[in-house]
């Protein structure tokens, strides 16, 4: 075996300049210097003899065999955590760093309550969480730097194993005055007033596709950037908006006169989940946490 093999540190840096595009931001993320980073880089170019990364005073550019190495590396390193991984699952379960990621429309509302239970139940466990948008999580996900995200289901997040906790009910939010009796079925929803959250959070493709009307996605107006910003939009008059049971139950209604009215439709919930990489060597620690989350929830 040769002995000039390129170190894990060393891929951590590569990996981390392709993430941020920058050097300052990837040393930053790697809390080392952005000189020290630098010298890493070029050691391993000297090491392997090819430039992997094309330097100008403005910009950063992976050469196409710098983008292929990238990518190996990032599998080489998320293979080398998983080493320790293992043997912390061989050990105390639970104990230890968690890395758990968590989309914005159930965070807020769900954590609160969550987190003390488990802290009560886990206390060797050192949960850090990181709160992203769906596909920016499952990304996360798969290059390594979170462990599980507590997930809005369906929604295509490549090959990973999942456990459901509860289904979510979806509601209609109206402004003051404007709220019907009972359930609201979706024809009878005005797609021009229709606010919906930015892209990249699943909430918006839970409630069209609960809605089941494709002339929602192309009149609706996309403007929050949170739940509770379309909350606050539709108690000034703006319009009307669609938000999970789980933020009703949490209270995002009070102190406006926003009545938010159960969506009557076939689909009208979506499935939260923890999901982690398939494969894990720590599922059987995620498939208790998911257990603990059910139950506290």
């Amino acid at each position: 075996m040769s002995t000039y093999l390129p170190t894990l540190k060393q891929l951590q840096y590569l990996v981390a300049l392709r993430d941020h595009g920058h050097f300052g931001r990837a040393a930053e993320a790697c809390f080392v210097t952005q000189s020290t980073l630098s010298a890493g880089l070029r050691e391993l170019e000297s090491l392997i003899g090819v430039t992997l990364v094309e330097r100008t005073r403005r910009v950063v550019r992976f050469t196409p065999l710098g983008e292929r190495i990238a990518a190996k590396a990032q599998n080489i390193l998320r293979e080398a955590e998983e080493l320790g991984e293992m043997a912390r699952a061989a050990g105390k379960p639970l104990a230890g760093e968690l890395r758990m990621g968590v989309i914005p429309t159930i965070a807020p509302f769900l954590l609160p309550t969550l987190l003390p239970r488990l802290r009560k139940e886990w206390p060797d466990l050192k949960l850090y969480l990181r709160e992203e948008t769906s596909q920016a999580a499952c990304d996360s996900l798969h290059r390594g730097t979170l462990d599980c995200v507590l997930l809005a289901l369906p929604f295509g997040c490549g090959e990973v194993e999942e456990a459901d906790l509860f289904d979510d009910g979806l509601f209609v939010a109206f402004p003051p005055g404007e709220a019907p009796a009972g359930q609201v079925r979706p024809g009878e929803i005005d797609q021009r007033r229709l606010l919906l959250l930015e892209d990249g959070h699943c909430l918006k493709d839970h409630a069209l596709a609960a809605c089941n009307r494709p002339e929602l996605r192309a009149e609706a107006t996309m403007l929050g950037t949170s739940v509770h910003t379309l909350v606050q939009m539709v108690d000034n008059g703006l319009g009307l908006t669609i938000v999970p049971e789980m933020a009703v139950t949490a209270g995002i209604l009070e102190g406006t006169g926003v009545i938010a009215r159960p969506l009557a439709a076939e689909h009208a919930s979506r499935r939260i989940a923890l999901i982690w990489r398939k494969g894990s060597p720590r599922r059987k620690e995620f498939r208790m946490l998911a257990e603990a989350l059910k139950a506290a929830a």
